[in-house]
């Protein structure tokens, strides 16, 4: 393939930038070739010597060939194992409009909530169903998945103890949860020194020690307990109570919130988002108020803007790890927003009678498989039940039989099976069951009809839900795909321009990328099947751990962390599970420097270590003699070094390799954060600077898109000597005798948008990916240059150039015009742009990365933007412009501001709207004036308002 050959090489397809732009590039960046422009730019002593040995590129065409192929080895059956995990029916106008749309997928976390404003909403909606299903008054947007929800509440619990239980350090769990959630409980509670008491609710003895307690509603065998009792006795002595609960089934039984719980967690993966293998799903978390200062995670908040129009933003942000770094309870900076507005749109689309229908259908169909099981003498152990029975047989003889007639079950152990519906079933199949239990208990076969038996009183749902109007008005599709659409328009994608993010790299995510991951073979099985039913994914998942293994120079991958915070937690607990089988367990020091990601402090507390910060020198990079004192000084103790690299400022230090062997020579092990890997491959590796960990955000460098706030995938990859402690699982057998205890709820997380990075390796091969990465730092050194000539950049590498990003100093602006940062952030929306990285990591900058696929003509509008914004700046600094009342403290402006009929600021409507001319040809206006903070953490309410709010404004 050549380099530039205009071909069907996806790489061309991939890049923005052509042929002739590149030389046109190159002479403004002052290099003669893109060579010239990495020798200047990576440090040749930690270039790599050869090219990757990945395979060949191939088109996407043949990738969807293969694809097809690897499709055929996956199985579909019909699948009642539940545990968790449901077969579910995704509305067709969800999977078009939403799943399969650019317009939602390719947004970016809505920090800038002017042009968020649908998702936002989306995001409400999915907060007042959590609130209204489970009887609680506050949700935030999404958590990873139930298991890792449930550890996020125990984490909760433990940092809001009360004076009086200070000195409580045990959290009980029933034994009756779910076997995966128990196991990520325990890696939690191993690294914050939590003791975990698991055992039989009804045993119980409630003691001093005890500061919270987990059960599961139903439980993971299926049966229904009433909890009022022991949450009474609970509340009494001051101990905090949890609920893992099933989302349908709360259409119809007690919600929680009735009961007495403090927090209620689980997943919505039920409501019209597919298994996918495990994922991704959207994990919920509600809780009372009291906690609203602790609640990890995002939550979405109504405010107003400068108009005193309702607006909606991410609420109580101060409580994110990005500002709270070592205080943070929390590591979370990634929802799954793309998967929570799936699960939204599901209720939208069903309403309360629907969800209703929906969960008494299933019920019914449990029933009336439970009384054929009666029928056929076999003992059903629930006395109370939703949608799962447990039944004593040969499981072995039944489990066999099953699968000859393609129907997996849940084989709890020798003597019992359970058997879980969803709403995908019917009659049918429930008779088709009974006939297959028939022939393994040795008896002949019986049918049934529909059940319709009652609940027991006290577990029936006597109280209203969903009764906002948003949940009562799209029933037909016509209505749902234009609503859908309506709030769409109101966000900013990648389908209307380049998100230039510095550390977030929003490149292409390609069509062909996407198209897998809603194909049945993919999307339709259920994480606990047999291995040969998923042999496809196995293949899959193999040679992607290794394709990431020869990018990273690495010896061992796992796929599991689904999120990258989840990923440095998993990285860091390898390398304390590798101290401890050294006899090294008091390792607990971790270095960090002073610029480094927010979840850097935050994942290192979470797993036990003790913080401390390394200063960086006045051209951004770490100061090697402040590290080296450190080191020496914390050497009995020193666990490891998290470094980002290229570094959060953007510059590839030429002391990386020293660093990392001063690490090494004081017993420590070096974590490499990820995030910047966009500007490593093809060119240099983890392993080649000295790394020994790394993780992967495959929503950044790896293609897959960032859905608004989520998924994100966080692989691990490691050297040679910590392979034997990557993540286990407690149901499927993966990883060694030493491997550490799981990290989320599925073997391998979010299994199903790892098709998207296996695709885009597959397409691009080692050569396409080098280019992407060359292309990159071309981009990024030609908006360098250009923004150089209005605005100064922070930091740049020996031959001053910068990485795959650069910081745009906006600080002097604030003495000269009195022009925040924020200013610019918001002024840039009336260009139909999002904002860079604001004021991360340098406070009053912008952090710029345009990526690979942006073309020459869209870096061109934006540094049109950019210049534009100066000149306004300069019109406030030379008097022309009023220093409180101007064009950049008003942004950004509406289209109904800016056609309203009266206009009484001082500074033409054609200005405010249109101040390029680019604009005309395309524009996208942001649906709300600047949002008020303030207001909102203030006023904080955080679920659907009255519709009246909306009409009053």
């Amino acid at each position: 393939m050549g380099k530039f050959d205009f071909s069907d090489q996806f790489v061309n397809r991939h890049n923005g930038p052509r042929p002739e732009d590149v030389q046109e590039m190159l002479k403004v960046v002052d290099v003669n070739s893109l060579d010239e422009l990495i020798e200047k730019t990576v440090p040749s002593k930690i270039r790599l010597e050869k090219e990757m040995e990945l395979d060949e590129a191939v088109t996407e065409h043949e990738f969807l060939t293969h694809l097809r192929s690897i499709a055929s080895k996956n199985k579909i059956y019909k699948t009642y194992i539940g545990m968790g995990y449901y077969p579910t029916i995704t509305p067709s106008v969800i999977i078009r409009n939403i799943l399969q749309n650019p317009g939602w997928y390719t947004q970016y976390t809505p920090y800038q909530a002017e042009i968020s404003q649908g998702r936002l909403a989306a995001l409400l909606n999915f907060q007042t169903m959590l609130s209204d299903l489970t009887a609680l008054p506050l949700a935030n947007a999404s958590l990873l998945d139930e298991a890792t929800a449930a550890a996020e509440a125990m984490g909760m619990f433990y940092a809001s103890r009360k004076r009086a239980k200070k000195n409580s350090n045990v959290f009980f769990v029933s034994d009756e949860c779910l076997p995966q959630t128990i196991d990520v409980l325990k890696t939690r509670a191993y690294t914050l020194g939590i003791e975990l008491r698991i055992g039989n609710y009804k045993e119980l003895e409630l003691t001093e020690d005890i500061f919270g307690i987990l059960v599961q509603y139903p439980s993971a065998d299926g049966a229904i307990y009433d909890y009022t009792e022991l949450f009474e006795k609970a509340a009494e002595m001051g101990i905090f109570k949890c609920v893992a609960a099933d989302l349908l089934s709360l259409a119809i039984l007690t919600p929680p919130g009735e009961f007495g719980a403090d927090c209620v967690v689980g997943s919505t993966q039920r409501f019209g988002v597919p298994m996918g293998y495990g994922g991704p799903h959207a994990g919920y978390f509600v809780t009372k108020e009291d906690f609203k200062r602790q609640i990890p995670g995002r939550i979405i908040g109504t405010s107003i803007d400068g108009d005193g129009k309702p607006a909606l933003r991410m609420a109580l942000q101060t409580r994110e790890q990005h500002i709270k770094r070592e205080k943070a309870t929390s590591n979370i900076c990634t929802a799954q927003v793309l998967l929570a507005i799936m699960a939204g749109m599901y209720a939208v689309y069903h309403g309360p009678k629907g969800i209703k229908a929906i969960a008494q259908k299933t019920h019914n169909l449990t029933l009336a498989f439970a009384e054929g099981v009666q029928k056929l003498g076999l003992e059903q152990q629930n006395q109370f039940f939703f949608d799962t029975v447990k039944v004593k047989i040969d499981s072995a003889k039944v489990n066999e039989l099953a699968l000859q007639k393609e129907i997996n079950i849940r084989v709890i152990n020798s003597e019992y099976v359970g058997v879980s519906f969803a709403e995908n079933n019917n009659i049918n199949d429930v008779n088709e069951l009974l006939a297959v239990f028939a022939e393994a208990a040795g008896k002949d076969a019986v049918t049934v009809n529909d059940c319709t038996e009652t609940l027991p009183e006290c577990c029936i749902r006597k109280s209203e839900y969903m009764t906002h109007p948003v949940f009562n008005s799209y029933h037909s599709e016509t209505e749902m795909m234009r609503y859908i659409k309506k709030l769409e328009s109101r966000d900013l994608s990648l389908t209307s321009s380049m998100i230039p993010l510095g550390s977030c790299t929003m490149k292409l995510n390609a069509a062909t990328e996407m198209l897998g991951i809603d194909w049945p073979e993919f999307a339709q099985l259920h994480p606990f099947i047999p291995a040969d039913q998923a042999a496809g994914y196995r293949e899959l998942f193999t040679e992607l751990e290794k394709q990431l293994c020869v990018i990273t120079g690495f010896s061992g991958c796992s796929l599991q962390p689904n999120s990258g915070a989840n990923g440095e937690y998993a990285g860091l607990l390898v390398i304390k599970k590798y101290h401890e089988d050294r006899g090294d367990g008091h390792r607990n020091i971790v270095i960090i420097p002073s610029s480094a990601h927010g979840t850097n402090p935050a994942s290192a507390i979470m797993a036990g270590g003790k913080i401390v910060i390394v200063k960086c020198d006045d051209h951004g990079n770490i100061d090697v003699e402040d590290l080296r004192a450190k080191a020496e000084e914390h050497k009995d103790n020193l666990s490891s070094l998290m470094i980002t690299y290229p570094s959060t400022h953007g510059v590839f230090e030429e002391s990386i390799m020293e660093i990392c062997e001063i690490i090494h020579k004081n017993g420590g092990q070096v974590y490499m954060d990820g995030a910047n890997m966009n500007a490593q491959v093809g060119l240099t590796s983890p392993y080649n600077i000295g790394a020994d960990v790394c993780h992967l955000n495959l929503h950044k460098t790896f293609a897959i898109p960032h859905g608004g706030g989520g998924p994100g995938v966080g692989p691990i990859c490691v050297a040679e000597h910590l392979v034997p402690f990557l993540p286990g699982h407690a149901v499927v057998n993966i990883g060694s005798e030493k491997a550490a205890t799981a990290v989320s709820a599925a073997p391998w997380g979010s299994a199903n948008v790892t098709l998207i990075t296996y695709a885009y390796i597959k397409m691009m091969g080692a050569e396409g990916l080098t280019e992407a990465t060359k292309i990159a730092m071309l981009n990024a050194n030609y908006l360098r240059a250009k923004l150089a000539e209005h605005y100064e950049i922070l930091y740049t590498g020996s031959n001053g150039m910068c990485a795959h990003e650069m910081i745009v100093d906006m600080r002097e602006f604030k003495a000269s015009a009195g022009i925040e940062v924020e200013d610019i952030a918001k002024r840039l929306m009336d260009f139909s742009y999002h904002a860079p990285t604001v004021a991360f990591p340098v406070p009053g900058t912008l952090m710029v990365e345009p990526t690979e696929s942006e073309s020459k003509a869209e870096l061109d509008k934006f540094i049109e933007a950019m210049a534009a914004i100066r000149a306004e700046i300069a019109e406030i600094e030379n008097g022309q412009a009023e220093k409180e009342n101007n064009i950049l403290k008003n942004a950004p402006h509406t289209a109904q501001v800016c056609a309203a009929e009266e206009w009484n600021k001082p500074y033409p409507r054609e200005k405010a709207g249109y101040p390029v001319e680019y604009l005309r040809d395309s524009k996208f206006w942001p649906f709300v004036g600047r949002v008020d903070n303030a207001y909102g953490d203030r006023n904080l309410v955080c679920s659907c308002l009255p519709v009246e709010a909306y009409q009053d404004a």
